[in-house]
């Protein structure tokens, strides 16, 4: 079976076993539509998402969207993360919302992506 390798997974798959599981906790205040359709919105840490959702999911799951951590304050990583720039925020807000518009919700921008 083909596999990933890369210098340093070791670390990587014992931190992994290292992190704890946790419970899924929903919050009935931000969801909407028919709880029986199955649909999550997950947020958190990849890893801590992921693993909640082993002991129910494990098999199941098709397709997982994970995006990038944005917002973090991080200006050397991949791309300039600091959103609260007055640059940027002029820019999202052209693009994606209304100037000063909160942008904690991710759906502009996947929508801006896609």
């Amino acid at each position: 079976m083909p596999s990933l390798n890369w210098i340093g997974k070791d670390a990587v798959v014992k931190h992994h076993k290292d992190v704890p599981y946790h419970l899924l906790e929903p919050v009935p205040a931000l969801s909407c539509g028919d709880a029986a359709s199955g649909n999550l919105i997950v947020q958190g840490d990849n890893l801590h998402a992921l693993k909640a959702l082993l002991p129910r999911y494990a098999g199941q799951v098709k397709c997982i969207y994970i995006d990038p951590p944005y917002n973090t304050g991080n200006e050397g990583w991949a791309y300039n993360d600091n959103v609260n720039s007055p640059e940027i925020r002029k820019w999202l807000g052209e693009v994606v919302g209304k100037e000063g518009e909160t942008l904690d919700r991710h759906d502009r921008w996947l929508c801006m992506m896609y």
